[in-house]
């Protein structure tokens, strides 16, 4: 008993063992955030882009291919839309606005941020829902196989998509 308190009281430990424990809060947040998201195959994506064009993620053949939603009153979708911005000019993205008004309001936001990538709006989380999302931004990336092999929710850096991107072209 005595050598457990003595090694409580030594600040290394502690800062350890609290640290453990905050790991283990993160932890639990995020699968109780991605409890609902799709996993396996990647459900119907399909609309029209802010650009006019029909898109669809079945005749999408460009694999690995990030699924990213966000909205526009997202404080932290702001922090990564530059992020997305930049995968979108190497990889292939795809992005839904998730309840972020109507098609111009969301034009406007695009234009107003200097923000390219191609956007499907989703005004009323239609395609949220087929994706089990219930928080942005949440991203998918989608492996050759049209299989989900990675899904987060909350921010995530460029690299950490890129390198979760660069994984799934070697998914089998």
């Amino acid at each position: 008993m005595l050598q457990v308190r003595a090694l409580w009281q030594h600040r290394w430990f502690r800062l350890g063992t609290e640290l453990i424990g905050i790991l283990l809060v993160l932890l639990a947040v995020r699968a109780w955030l991605q409890r609902d998201m799709a996993t396996g195959s990647v459900p119907e994506l399909q609309g029209k882009l802010l650009s006019g064009e029909f898109y669809s993620i079945t005749t999408d053949k460009r694999r690995p291919l990030l699924v990213h939603f966000w909205a526009s009153w997202c404080p932290v979708c702001k922090l990564e839309q530059q992020s997305i911005q930049s995968l979108s000019e190497d990889y292939p993205v795809i992005t839904v606005a998730m309840k972020s008004g109507g098609t111009n309001e969301v034009i406007d936001y695009m234009r107003q941020e200097g923000l390219q990538f191609p956007v499907i709006n989703d005004p009323a989380g239609v395609l949220s829902r087929r994706f089990g999302v219930g928080g942005v931004p949440s991203s998918f990336v989608i492996a050759d196989n049209n299989q989900i092999v990675f899904r987060e929710t909350g921010y995530t850096t460029e690299l950490g998509l890129q390198l979760r991107l660069w994984l799934a072209h070697y998914w089998k």
